[in-house]
């Protein structure tokens, strides 16, 4: 799974399946043993859970970033690199 970036000890990836339909657009956080999963189009938890202040932390960081995020969605299920 690509790392599309790291800050404050969370670690952003994006999971790629080219060759057949993955969920929605979305990213996973993971921050020590703690991992939740943030859908790109409205910026909300749809799985797992991070403590409150990394889940900020991601949106915070997410909300800038939404143009990058959809374009290495795109790029990674069509097969290429972010």
């Amino acid at each position: 799974m690509p790392e599309i970036c790291r800050f404050f000890g969370v670690i952003i990836r994006m999971f790629a399946e080219p060759d057949e339909r993955h969920h929605g657009a979305h990213f996973h956080a993971y921050y020590q043993d703690r991992a939740a999963v943030f859908s790109i189009d409205g910026l909300e938890v749809i799985g797992g859970s991070l403590p409150r202040r990394e889940r900020r932390l991601v949106e915070a960081w997410a909300e800038p970033h939404l143009g990058e995020l959809v374009e290495n969605w795109q790029r990674l299920q069509s097969g290429r690199a972010p």
